[in-house]
């Protein structure tokens, strides 16, 4: 970890983390605070980005334009979020799974499944507490609906909600 990123780590996670979530009435300045935590931490962070009280993230997350990480948030691995990307509270993204494979050994001795990178398209919506594996890909200008499991590929234009999410309708398709 270089030097930028361990200051912005500790900024973040010794008190940005936990101000006031962005629209609360009380003012600390906490947006500005997790905007200048995000630039030093993440991979990539675009501007005018927001940052929501309790979010977890590492230096392997892209943040794009005008995109939100939402409040308690974890992200766990690689990550690419578009641009225009709201998402809810409490929101799990996952980069990697536990390996369960070898029945002679508990799984807790097993290990971890090589990393797969999210990749969240522009213009998306992501409902409060949804769940995406890894190696998973939203399509622009996706809706994923509250509480969904997200365990494959989202298209373009598409409303998915359920554990699995399935695509419920197409944003661009009059009915």
């Amino acid at each position: 970890m270089n030097l930028k990123k361990a200051i912005g780590s500790l900024i973040y996670y010794g008190f940005a983390k936990y101000l006031p979530v962005s629209n609360s009435p009380i003012k600390l300045f906490q947006k500005k605070w997790r905007l200048i935590c995000g630039r030093l931490i993440l991979k990539n962070c675009g501007k005018n980005v927001n940052i929501e009280k309790g979010a977890s993230f590492n230096s392997n997350v892209s943040l794009g334009d005008y995109s939100g990480i939402g409040i308690n948030a974890k992200i766990n691995g690689k990550c690419s979020i578009g641009k225009y990307v709201m998402m809810g509270p409490d929101c799990v993204i996952y980069g990697r799974n536990h390996e369960f494979s070898d029945i002679t050994k508990p799984m807790m001795e097993q290990g971890y499944s090589e990393e797969k990178e999210v990749i969240i398209g522009d213009d998306v919506w992501i409902g409060g507490r949804v769940t995406i594996m890894p190696g998973v890909t939203i399509g622009n200008h996706s809706v994923i609906g509250a509480c969904s499991v997200v365990t494959k590929d989202v298209p373009d234009y598409a409303v998915v909600a359920g554990n699995p999410a399935t695509i419920k309708k197409y944003r661009n398709v009059k009915t």
